[in-house]
């Protein structure tokens, strides 16, 4: 009856993320009065599987498969759920990142489970189990209540402090076996030597309000110094100004940084839909009625080649550059 958590590794390593999903699920077993079994895909060493522990898992369980090699939503699916299915587990959670979004919605087909996507607190009851998440692109909020016998968690990345928790953790290694996929994958190629901007705790983003992309400097300036991502709105991409994997927003990259600046974008809906995750939204616009004013914590209004030179040289100062 173990509350159950998938926690996705890269390359074997776990992120900020997993640690974050472990910590919720561990709280939930506790409201529940049970324990917390995570469950990850791959090769990862039994020093990485351990600091699950650290957050809160009673065990781990790691299972390898040359067929689980490569992100394949139906077989990752078909792991998670047998995994479920012999823990007994009648809550999971579950990222609501990319590839959580492509293995829950087949989960809770697969388990008849009724699937809470885009949660960000715990339970706000267990009977009737309602959970909480926001709506209309962070408009609003929504309690929603979860009435099958087993029951599916996406959280949103960053909604979740992380609290350790040390644990003596059991750690399992199964072989998993299963049909041949359905999907080959032939090729991979990994972006390098930038921060992913779906990793990134800070994020600075321009919009049309930039004016050029040759104002670009001190913006991708200010996200260097202060160790964050560069991303920008959809006319901006559109407009080839910046390449098309910064691009925030409904259509483009969902994210949730602790972070997030936005220099000169009004804030369209559809790009409020990729940010609403956010901890902190600072903007900076020349136009005091932007939209954008009403989803931020802090806000400039001024324009924006003026303001960022400023902000330029203050983090230098404070970082003693």
């Amino acid at each position: 009856m173990s509350v159950l958590v998938y926690t996705e590794n890269w390359d074997g390593k776990f992120k900020k993320l997993s640690f974050e999903l472990v910590s919720y699920a561990g709280k939930v077993a506790e409201m529940m009065g049970t324990t917390t079994t995570a469950v990850t895909i791959g090769e990862v060493s039994d020093d990485e599987l351990k600091l699950l522990g650290k957050y809160g898992a009673d065990k781990v369980i790691c299972l390898k498969s040359d067929k689980l090699k490569s992100l394949d939503s139906q077989l990752y699916t078909s792991a998670i759920a047998q995994v479920a299915q012999a823990e007994g587990s009648k809550v999971i959670v579950i990222a609501n990142n990319n590839s959580g979004k492509a293995i829950a919605p087949r989960l809770s087909v697969k388990l008849k489970a009724a699937l809470g996507s885009g949660v960000s607190q715990l339970p706000l009851s267990l009977s009737p189990f309602t959970v909480y998440k926001r709506a209309f692109s962070g408009g609003a909020f929504a309690h929603v209540v979860l009435k099958t016998d087993v029951k599916i968690i996406a959280l949103t990345q960053n909604s979740f402090d992380i609290v350790e928790n040390n644990k003596a953790v059991k750690i399992e290694r199964v072989d998993a076996q299963f049909d041949a996929p359905k999907t080959v994958v032939k090729d991979v190629q990994k972006q390098t030597g930038k921060l992913l901007l779906t990793d990134a705790e800070i994020v600075v983003s321009g919009g049309r309000g930039m004016k050029s992309p040759d104002n670009w400097g001190p913006l991708v300036e200010l996200a260097d110094l202060l160790g964050g991502a560069t991303a920008c709105s959809r006319p901006v991409s559109d407009e080839g100004w910046r390449p098309h994997e910064e691009h925030t927003g409904q259509t483009g990259k969902i994210i949730a940084p602790n972070l997030y600046i936005a220099v000169g974008i009004s804030g369209a809906t559809q790009h409020i839909a990729g940010v609403s995750g956010s901890k902190y939204i600072v903007a900076i616009n020349s136009d005091k009625s932007a939209p954008i004013f009403e989803v931020a914590q802090y806000g400039i209004v001024g324009d924006a080649q003026k303001v960022l030179p400023k902000l330029v040289e203050a983090v230098k100062e404070i970082k003693g550059k």
